[in-house]
This record gives C-alpha cells, structure tokens and sequence, in this order.
C-alpha cells in the first residue's frame, strides 16, 4: 500500500522537521517531488457528499476504543483477518498475529509479542487465503506463508513455503530473450520479476489468483494453486501504483502517483488484461482504494484529502462515473475499508471517519470521528461485530494500524435509518 513511492508521502511537514530524511531512509524513493510531502488542497470542483445536518444519526452512532495492541516497534503498515486472528505487519520486517477474542478485552491493553515471521523488507500488504498467509514487501518480494495447526506434527505454525517469482518460475524464463523487459537504462529483468517495492495484494473471488502491484508501475497476476506468475501487465502508469482492488465480476482497479485510478478487464475470448477506462479526478497522489460488496461503488482517497466516489453506471460495460467527494480530513488519506453502507477511513491527520451511504437518495453522513492514535493512521480492516445482536443497529469493530506502532480496536453501532 505505497503511496507516491512512499507510505506517507503526505504529512504535514511541521509536525516532524526530520520527517523527509527518515522516510527516505524507510525505503521511499527520492524520485517523488517536494510538493508530494505536503497535503494537497481538497477537490473544490466536486459536490459534496457530506451530508453534516442529519444530526439524529450521528448523534445515536456509539464508538468506543475497546483495546489497544502492543507489541510492534515500528510502524503498522498492512492488517488483515483471517479466521480467529488479526495479522499485522510492520516497517521492521515483522508479521506479528493477535487472537481476535483477545483483541475485544476492552479493559486491559493487550501485550502480545507473537512474531510469526520476520522476512527481509518492511510488510506493506497481507492477504489471507485458507491456510495461507501472502505477505509484500520492500524488498520487491511475495512471500507465502503456510498457517500449520498447533499440534505435535508441527511446533512451528508458520512457516516461508514460497518466495515469488518461484525458482521455476525464473528459470523457465531465464534463457529467453523475450521474456526480458527493461525496467531500467540499460539495465533488464524477467518480467515476472516486481524490481521495486511492492505495494498492494488482492485475491480474486473465488481465491484462485492472486493480483500484486508495485511501485514499479507494473500489476502481475498469480495462480495460488502453484504460484506460477501468469501475467504482467507493464507500464501500466506512469509512476507508481499505490492501491489495488478487485471486484467480484472481474474488474481490477489501480490507483497510483500519477493521480490516476485505472479499470482493467479480461475480456472474453481473452488471456490478457485490457484498459477499460482512466478515471481522472484527484489532484494528487491516489494511496487508497475500496470496493462496495457489489462493485456498485468505488472509494478512493489521495494526498489531496478528498474521497472521491464513483459509481458504475448501468450500462454493463462497467463504467464508472463521479458522483462528488467525501471531505472532513485535514490530511491525506491513506486507507479505506468498506462494510455493507459504511466507509471507514484512515488519515495523516491522525484519525479515523466513519461515512454512511444512505439507502434512500445516496448521500453520506459522518458518523463519527475516532481519535486515539498519536501518529498517522496506515492501515484499516473492518468487519461485523461476532457478537453482533439483532435489533435496531449493526455493530461494527475496526482494527487501525499506525505509524505510533500501535493498533487500536474499536467497536462502532450504527442504528439502522
């Protein structure tokens, strides 16, 4: 989950004078330009979205920090859930997992020093597929990770079963002059080869692929039955890819430093990825995306502190058009996560916004305003409270990863309207 070349290409410069130096130094490339470490103005020209005199609503939301996780040293870059477990992984190379009962302890902070791998490069994404874990790195790496029961057959749970592009993989392709690309002046790789950091993880649908994007500027798809690299779509921006997002009918978004979200599709007949459409609207770069349940609906967030949403028009050619923008931050944003009608959203400014999508004519409301991390907020995961009770509402808890090195979970209840 890169952003313009960098995690956090966007802070407010006053906040940390050392901020430029130390990001460099984290593995963010030099190339971006000065103007991308300062918040970009928000999207004037577009509607908003925000509907701020539906007090009723916002005022019956509750929202509560039930716990905060310690164990990292370093920055939270990347959460996922998977079963009954929260994975986290951070800037020093770490994968640490929290027992998501554990993590609903609302009267105590939980300490928990679980490292179930450290792997060379920070941990920028984490997807989870059965009994596998797929982790992206700085280093231009996937790495696959298999999740053993606890038993006596295997004491070590997790263990490094792959490293993509595969050794087969790269030595199929070794002697072949076409299957050379230049990623550099005079300098050349295999195409199944990511040669910079790589940014963002996706699963198809059915589980049966795996989409990778990097800073590169490249997204190459994976069969997970053998992890064979099958594609390789180059060049497909013109600076890095930030975001990455599938929906369940085959479109694939990215969004990138070059202010750009782009639609690409397999079209039938086809083997390869083809460009639906260029969607143009930030000012800036795009760092997050998020797809509604049912592709209906896409979020993206950029340096320019506006989320733009976009809804797919009923043509079935899977278009989409701007609807307005989502404004409240006084940063960038840096992640989105999507529950049913709700968006939840992570900042540079430190918090976290939670919008709701009304039903009726599609405005949003702000809900609420979660404060509580004291750096950055990197990293979002949301979903259904377990212990959820049917009645007026819907509980939600929502896992935040920060650059403070904490996470924090929170429990919000929206009432139904």
């Amino acid at each position: 989950m890169g952003l313009l070349h960098c995690p956090l290409p966007c802070h407010l410069q006053e906040e940390n004078q050392s901020f430029d130096t130390h990001t460099l130094q984290s593995g963010y490339s030099s190339s971006s330009s000065s103007s991308s470490l300062t918040s970009q103005q928000s999207l004037q020209s577009l509607p908003s979205l925000s509907q701020s005199q539906q007090f009723d609503l916002q005022n019956s939301v509750h929202s509560q920090c039930i716990s905060t996780l310690k164990g990292h040293t370093s920055y939270v870059f990347s959460l996922v859930l998977c079963g009954k477990h929260l994975y986290s992984g951070s800037y020093n190379n770490e994968i640490r997992v929290w027992p998501r009962e554990l993590t609903a302890n609302h009267q105590n902070p939980i300490e928990n020093k679980n490292i179930v791998a450290v792997s060379n490069g920070a941990v920028k994404s984490l997807v989870a597929l059965g009994d596998k874990l797929f982790s992206a790195h700085q280093d231009n790496k996937i790495r696959v990770w298999k999740i053993h029961d606890n038993n006596e057959n295997h004491p070590q749970r997790y263990q490094c079963i792959k490293t993509l592009p595969t050794m087969n993989d790269r030595f199929l392709r070794l002697f072949f002059t076409k299957n050379y690309v230049e990623v550099r002046r005079n300098k050349s790789c295999t195409w199944v080869h990511h040669v910079d950091t790589v940014s963002a993880l996706a699963l198809s649908g059915d589980g049966s692929h795996l989409y990778s994007a990097s800073w590169d500027r490249t997204f190459k798809v994976w069969r997970t039955s053998d992890f064979k690299c099958l594609e390789s779509v180059t060049k497909a921006h013109d600076d890095a890819i930030n975001a990455l997002t599938l929906s369940k009918d085959g479109y694939v978004y990215t969004g990138s430093a070059d202010k750009t979200i782009k639609v690409w599709k397999i079209n039938q007949g086809e083997k390869k990825h083809s460009l639906v459409a260029t969607l143009q609207k930030h000012k800036s770069a795009v760092n997050a995306l998020a797809l509604s349940s049912d592709g209906s609906v896409l979020y993206s967030g950029a340096c320019d502190r506006s989320i733009v949403v976009w809804e797919r028009e009923a043509d079935g050619a899977g278009n989409m058009v701007v609807v307005g923008a989502l404004r409240g931050h006084s940063n960038a944003i840096l992640c989105l996560a999507v529950v049913f009608d709700v968006l939840f959203s992570g900042s540079a400014d430190k918090t976290i916004r939670v919008w709701k999508r009304s039903s009726v004519d599609k405005s949003y409301t702000c809900l609420a305003v979660l404060e509580g991390h004291m750096k950055p907020v990197k990293c979002l995961t949301a979903t259904i409270d377990p212990n959820n009770s049917p009645g007026s509402g819907t509980s939600f808890i929502v896992y935040s990863g920060s650059l403070d090195c904490d996470i924090k979970v929170w429990r919000i209840w929206v009432p139904f309207q």
